[in-house]
């Protein structure tokens, strides 16, 4: 048996388009981060960038479980002292509706230079219009749960 080894600029890119609305935040995040790490592809390997295009739309109307929309806390820090700031979920999507997908997204990926260049082939928008249709992104189907 011989490894098959794949340049990664030989590796030919697809793009693919992710409908967000009334899906699940993780599970969205999560097919993301798998097709822009490559890992659905044979030729897979965990130290090149071997992912595709992911064009994410509807980012504004993404669901979540629970009481996430006001449970769920960002918090960042001034870096002075008591300068640390909590926004809940709901307020942060009417703030910056990109973020919370983005930020999953980002933190399912490596947390190094690859990561950094895999999340660039990431496009989250808040609305349906994006301007990738010259690229013909393929749709993709996230599983909803119930029947198979």
């Amino acid at each position: 048996m011989k490894t098959i080894y794949v340049h990664p600029k030989d590796v030919e890119r697809k793009w693919y388009l992710i409908d967000a609305e009334n899906q699940i935040l993780g599970k969205v995040a999560e097919k993301a981060a798998t097709l822009a790490r490559g890992k659905h592809k044979p030729e897979y390997v965990p130290h090149h960038d071997m992912g595709d295009y992911v064009v994410i739309i509807n980012a504004d109307k993404i669901a979540v479980t629970g009481g996430k929309m006001q449970k769920k806390n960002y918090y960042r820090h001034s870096g002075y002292p008591g300068g640390i700031t909590r926004e809940p979920l709901e307020k942060r999507i009417a703030r910056k509706p990109t973020f919370p997908l983005e930020n999953a997204v980002r933190g399912m990926l490596p947390k190094n230079r690859l990561g950094r260049r895999l999340f660039k082939h990431v496009k989250v928008y808040a609305g349906a219009d994006h301007p990738h249709a010259a690229q013909q992104p393929e749709p993709i189907e996230i599983y909803k749960g119930g029947d198979r």
